[in-house]
């Protein structure tokens, strides 16, 4: 049952026939393929265009996402430093209020160790009596000055001078005299 050479070439024939008619009816013809090449030139520019304007949305869209981490790092950071911050206010109050309690009790402790109430008043008692005679010394040596200005022959030996009379019968009071030696 093998076939002859003829009807081998008969059913390869038939067989390329079909081909054909189905090469044809999946061919474009020439308005099909001036359209077909138009949209694939178009689609061809549309990705040339595309290509040639991602560098530049690429960069605007990193410069963006660098804006915004440098705007999240910044506000991290200052999340950090004011909980860092509260902390150590924390501390320093904590501190404070200790380092205030400690001079209390030894402002306290040295009030007892030096006599109380009593030393200190015995102290500004004798701290004003000192200034009390210095400012009566002042004002009785600044009084004597006037009284021996408006009566030198009065105060004149009183204040270490000697009174000189003159030939014209005018009188003065010496107070520095140098003497000769002897």
């Amino acid at each position: 049952m093998s076939k002859d050479p003829f009807q081998i070439l008969a059913d390869e024939l038939t067989l390329i026939r079909k081909d054909m008619d189905q090469l044809q009816r999946t061919s474009l013809n020439k308005d099909e393929a001036k359209t077909l090449n138009q949209a694939v030139m178009g689609a061809v520019l549309r990705m040339a265009k595309t290509t040639e304007d991602a560098p530049g949305k690429i960069q605007e869209a990193l410069e963006a996402d660098r804006d915004q981490m440098a705007r999240s790092a910044t506000q991290a950071a200052t999340r950090a430093a004011e909980s860092a911050m509260a902390g150590i206010r924390h501390d320093l109050d904590n501190e404070r209020a200790k380092l205030s309690q400690a001079a209390g009790e030894a402002r306290r402790e040295a009030w007892r160790w030096f006599g109380g109430f009593w030393v200190w008043l015995a102290s500004m008692l004798a701290t004003g009596a000192i200034i009390g005679a210095l400012a009566m010394v002042w004002i009785v040596g600044r009084g004597d000055a006037r009284e021996f200005g408006q009566f030198p022959s009065i105060y004149c030996g009183t204040a270490g001078g000697q009174v000189v009379e003159q030939d014209n019968g005018s009188s003065y009071c010496a107070v520095w005299i140098n003497r000769p030696d002897q």
